[in-house]
C-alpha cells in the first residue's frame, strides 16, 4: 500500500475526527438525512420524512455497518460512513484508470496508486465524504460499475449499477455510460473473426483527432450491424432499467419528497457551468496538453477560427449558445437566497456583474470545450470521446439549481480518460486540490459566521 494513501487515510481520519469535535450537530442536509437513518436504527421502516428527495441507499448502508460492525447510530459514527467510502475512492480509482491508460491492473484491490490517490482529492469528493450526504457513495459505486463493465463483468456492473441508483436516482444514466464505453472499448480493440469480413466486425470509429462529422454520420449507419455484438451483454442492465421504471411508475416521477423545489426544467446553461467548472478544478491537467499550454492554445484556436467553415461555424455556434442562455438562464430561489456556498458568490458576482456579463463568458465556455476534447482526445476514438458528453446532458440538463455536487461524477469520470498525465502534472493538481480542500475545510471548521452558519460547497 502506497505511502501516498496512508497519508491521505490519516488526513481523512483527523479531519474526521475534528470536524465531529467542532460541528457536533447535523448540519445543512444532515437534518433531513440523520433523524430517518436514525429511525431506519430503531426498526422503524415505514417512517419517511417527505421532504427527502432521494432513496435510502445511504441509511440502508449505514444499517448495515451497524448490524455487522456494531456501530451505533449517532452522529461521527453515521459520518463514517461516507469517510469509509470516501476511502474506498483511491482503491476503486486505481482500476478506473487503469482501464482507460489501458495497463495492466494491480493484482490486489489495496494496492492504490498515486495518481488514484491525488484524484481521490477532488475537492467537491472529498468535502462530503465527512458529512452523512450521499455523494461518497454514490460517486464510489458509479466507479465500480465502470470498473465492472470494463471487465466484461455485466451482471456485477448492473448489481453497483443498481446499488447506485439507491443512492441518487439519475445514476442510472451513469450505469448506460458503463455499459456503453465497454462496448466501445471492445469494439475497438476486437480482432477480426476467421468467418467474417473486417468491415462486418467493425464499427467506423476513428480517432477523436482526426475524425469529422461525416464520420459521425458513417457511425450511425454502423450501428445496426455491430448490434449482434453489443446486445448480449445488454441483458443484465435491462433488468435493472425495467426496475427503475416501474419505481418511476409507482412514485409518480424520478423525484422522491420535495417535488416542488427540484421540478425538471430545460436547463442549457447548467452544460456550460459544467464545462466551466471542470475548466477551473482541472487546469493542471490541461496544462500536460502535448506541446504544452502554447500548443493548446494554438490547437483551440485552429478548431475555432482555423478556416472560413470553421469560423462560421464557431460564430453560429456561439451564437446559439448566447440564445440558449438569454432564454433557458434559472434564477433558482435556493441559489440567490444561501450565502453559505462558492456558487451564490460565483453568481452574484460573476453572472450579475453586468447584464452583458452571462454573454461574455461563451466564447470561455467554447473554448474550453475545444480544450478538453482535444485533451481527451489524444488516445481515444471519435465515438469514445463524444461518449461522455452524450450522457452528461440528460443528467444536467434537467437541473434547475447550479449545484457543483451535481458536476461530481462526470468530472471524475472525464479525469479518468486522460491517460496520459506526466507526474509532474499530477503533482500540481494534487498541490491545487490540497489549496482548494485546506481553505474550504478551514473555513467551514473554524470560520462560522454569527446567524448565517458555516460555508462549504
Amino acid at each position: 500500500m502506497s505511502s501516498l494513501y496512508l497519508a491521505f487515510s490519516a488526513i481523512c481520519v483527523t479531519v474526521l475526527k475534528e470536524l465531529n469535535a467542532l460541528v457536533d450537530e447535523p448540519y445543512m442536509d444532515e437534518p433531513f438525512h440523520i433523524p430517518q437513518v436514525q429511525a431506519y436504527c430503531r426498526g422503524e421502516f415505514e417512517t419517511w420524512d417527505p421532504k427527502l428527495t432521494t432513496p435510502p441507499g445511504l441509511y440502508l448502508m449505514s444499517l448495515l455497518l451497524k448490524k455487522i460492525f456494531l456501530f451505533k447510530c449517532n452522529v461521527p459514527m453515521l459520518r463514517l460512513t461516507a469517510t469509509l467510502n470516501l476511502l474506498g475512492l483511491p482503491l476503486a480509482l486505481t482500476w478506473l484508470l487503469c482501464y482507460h491508460q489501458r495497463v495492466r491492473s494491480p493484482t490486489s484491490w489495496f494496492t492504490p496508486s498515486n495518481e488514484a490517490v491525488v484524484v481521490a482529492f477532488f475537492p467537491v469528493a472529498w468535502f462530503f465524504g465527512f458529512l452523512y450526504y450521499t455523494e461518497a457513495p454514490s460517486l464510489l459505486s458509479v466507479i465500480l460499475t465502470v470498473v465492472f463493465a470494463s471487465q466484461s463483468n455485466h451482471w456485477l456492473a448492473a448489481l453497483f449499477g443498481l446499488i447506485s441508483c439507491t443512492f441518487r436516482q439519475t445514476n442510472v444514466i451513469w450505469m448506460l455510460y458503463a455499459y456503453a464505453s465497454s462496448q466501445l472499448m471492445m469494439l475497438r480493440f476486437k480482432r477480426p473473426s476467421n468467418h467474417d469480413s473486417e468491415s462486418k466486425n467493425r464499427l467506423h470509429d476513428p480517432s477523436a483527432l482526426q475524425g469529422a462529422p461525416m464520420d459521425l454520420v458513417k457511425s450511425i449507419l454502423d450501428v445496426p450491424k455491430i448490434l449482434p455484438q453489443v446486445l448480449p451483454a445488454f441483458i443484465p442492465y435491462t433488468l435493472v432499467l425495467g426496475l427503475f421504471a416501474a419505481f418511476v411508475i409507482w412514485n409518480g416521477g424520478i423525484v422522491l419528497g420535495d417535488k416542488s423545489n427540484h421540478v425538471p426544467t430545460v436547463h442549457i446553461p447548467q452544460i456550460y457551468y459544467f464545462v466551466g467548472f471542470t475548466t477551473i478544478l482541472g487546469w493542471p491537467i490541461l496544462l500536460s496538453y502535448q506541446g504544452g499550454p502554447g500548443a493548446l492554445v494554438k490547437d483551440v484556436a485552429y478548431r475555432t477560427f482555423g478556416s472560413k467553415v470553421r469560423s462560421l461555424i464557431s460564430l453560429v455556434i456561439m451564437g446559439a449558445m448566447g440564445v440558449t442562455v438569454k432564454l433557458f438562464t434559472i434564477h433558482h430561489p435556493f441559489l440567490l437566497s444561501d450565502n453559505r456556498h462558492y456558487t451564490f458568490y460565483v453568481w452574484r458576482r460573476v453572472f450579475l456583474l453586468h447584464p452583458f456579463a452571462p454573454y461574455l463568458l461563451v466564447p470561455g465556455y467554447f473554448a474550453c470545450a475545444w480544450a478538453w476534447f482535444l485533451r481527451a482526445g489524444r488516445d481515444q476514438t471519435l465515438l469514445q470521446n463524444l461518449l461522455l458528453p452524450v450522457f452528461v446532458i440528460p443528467t444536467l440538463l434537467p437541473t434547475p439549481l447550479l449545484e457543483p455536487r451535481y458536476f461530481l461524477i462526470p468530472y471524475i469520470l472525464l479525469r479518468a480518460q486522460i491517460g496520459d498525465v506526466p507526474a509532474w502534472a499530477v503533482a500540481l493538481e494534487g498541490v491545487w486540490y490540497g489549496l482548494i480542500n485546506g481553505l474550504t475545510m478551514y473555513i467551514f471548521l473554524y470560520l462560522p459566521r454569527e446567524g448565517v452558519g458555516r460555508f462549504m460547497w
